[in-house]
């Protein structure tokens, strides 16, 4: 597998991070840069779970080696999060 050109993984954090918290950091890391720029603040919870795809059944996220479960709300505190570190770094590691 190709290695992401974002690290948001290892980007320091406010809050105590646990594995699921790094496992979902990761995730955002490989997900496809213009996908994550169609994201809208202003979408339900349920356009979220749409336009993510991986949601499972009970509106879980489906991460492997997860000690507890990542709900949308969650999802979608960290992933504003990661566009936030996008947005900072995205001309010095696209241009790169």
């Amino acid at each position: 597998m190709e290695q992401p050109i974002w690290n948001f993984e290892q980007e320091p954090s406010n809050t105590p991070m646990d594995e699921t918290s790094v496992n979902l950091r990761a995730y955002f890391d490989r997900m496809d840069d213009k996908k994550m720029r169609e994201y809208s603040p202003d979408w339900t919870d349920e356009q979220v779970i749409e336009w993510d795809g991986n949601f499972r059944d009970d509106g879980e996220l489906m991460l492997l080696c997860c000690e507890r479960d990542v709900d949308v709300s969650e999802y979608r505190q960290v992933l504003h999060e990661c566009i936030s570190y996008r947005n900072r770094v995205r001309d010095l590691l696209v241009s790169a």
